[in-house]
């Protein structure tokens, strides 16, 4: 029996059997997980002799499940050796390597897997025709950049990264100020925060009502143009004009992303110590002096948290843009012509924009992760 012909024989199951053998497979793995954990850094015979056992089952179930003898010669030579760094270091007492290697390969693997291949995959397609057998160098980032769609979605996205965040930090800290030990803080708390309970595609359907518009001689069922129809004003079309439709489409990003902004400003607010506003009054500042002055620099590891996700959230923003206008009316951005690229099987093009939202991405990582790295130096 191959690999295919197994999972070919788990898929004529009825659910309930494959469902069992899912559970069956994946305890046989957590098993071998333990095994490499726990079990094969121990001294002793016995544990000598289950990891020469390990040596002789594991190729033989490789071959078995490959029909291959090559590999079952491979996985021998892997196994042997790794058993043999086990059976060595446990004779001196040491296993933590092992099980430090046993817990994080997992990780490892996924990310290699999940990551790391399919970005350098990704890298390469860039520089490839559509079909992916020709190499034509830069001509899909020249087609970028050398047309004003290609260019005003770039500049698009540096709108949302730039509007977004700033806008999002400012109202979500006032929000953490004004609301802070006043009476049902709780009650407005979660009024704030529910936004961020929806999803990106929930949210744009809620905002598309908002901005729904018909003509003058119907009656709107859109929000905002009900009440410029109260106040004697004429409906607009607020996701068709350009370029204001995309200022439209960035206030939903912000609506959801200030809840979370005030949560964790919220949080670090409460963390400053006392001593120090009181130390402030006392020098006789203000409250808006002490707010600047002790409360701001004391909340600053939080506000560059809270900057740096919304900013990378801005960044790879889709759902509401295809949710609205489908990236139509000059409002499309980098994820989303990724997408609309791809769905054209133009792989090279998306692939140079999927590289081009990553180089934009990649400083705001690099900045964080300084600022972390930073903070532990000082702690």
């Amino acid at each position: 029996m191959t690999a295919l012909d197994f999972f070919q024989w788990i898929g004529s199951l009825p659910a309930v059997l494959q469902a069992v053998v899912v559970v069956i497979a994946f305890g046989v793995v957590v098993a071998a997980i333990l095994f490499l954990v726990d079990i094969a850094p121990r001294t002793g015979k016995w544990y000598t002799v289950a990891r020469l056992a390990m040596c002789l089952l594991i190729p033989l179930a490789v071959m078995w499940f490959f029909r291959s003898y090559y590999w079952a010669i491979g996985v021998a030579v892997v196994v042997g050796a790794i058993f043999f760094l086990l059976d060595y270091r446990s004779r001196a007492g040491k296993g933590y390597l092992i099980q430090l290697v046993a817990f994080l390969a997992p990780a490892f693997l996924l990310l290699l897997v999940g990551l790391i291949l399919p970005s350098l995959q990704t890298f390469v397609s860039s520089f490839m025709n559509s079909s992916g057998k020709s190499f034509v160098g830069f001509d899909n980032y020249l087609w970028i950049f050398g047309q004003p769609d290609g260019v005003r979605v770039v500049i698009n996205t540096i709108v949302w990264v730039l509007i977004v965040p700033t806008v999002s930090t400012i109202v979500g800290l006032a929000y953490a100020v004004f609301i802070d030990k006043t009476r049902g803080e709780k009650i407005y708390k979660v009024l704030v925060f529910m936004p961020m309970a929806i999803s990106f595609v929930g949210a744009g359907i809620i905002w598309r009502f908002m901005y729904e518009y018909r003509g003058p001689q119907y009656d709107q069922i859109g929000l905002l143009n009900q009440i410029l129809v109260w106040f004697g004003a004429e409906p607009q079309q607020f996701l068709l004009n350009a370029p204001w439709n995309t200022l439209f489409l960035i206030v939903v990003l912000i609506w959801v992303q200030t809840g979370f902004a005030m949560v964790i400003l919220s949080a670090s607010i409460k963390g400053v110590p006392t001593e120090l506003l009181e130390a402030a009054e006392l020098d006789g500042a203000n409250a808006w002096q002490r707010f600047i002055s002790v409360t701001v620099p004391a909340i600053r590891p939080a506000l560059i948290v809270v900057l740096t996700t919304i900013s990378i959230a801005s960044l790879k923003v889709f759902d509401i843009v295809r949710t609205m206008t489908a990236g139509n009316y000059e409002t499309s951005v980098l994820a989303n012509e990724m997408y609309t690229q791809f769905t054209k099987f133009e792989a090279g093009r998306s692939a140079a924009l999927a590289v081009i939202l990553f180089i934009l991405v990649l400083p705001i990582v690099i900045y964080n992760a300084r600022q972390i790295q930073k903070q532990r130096e000082i702690r």
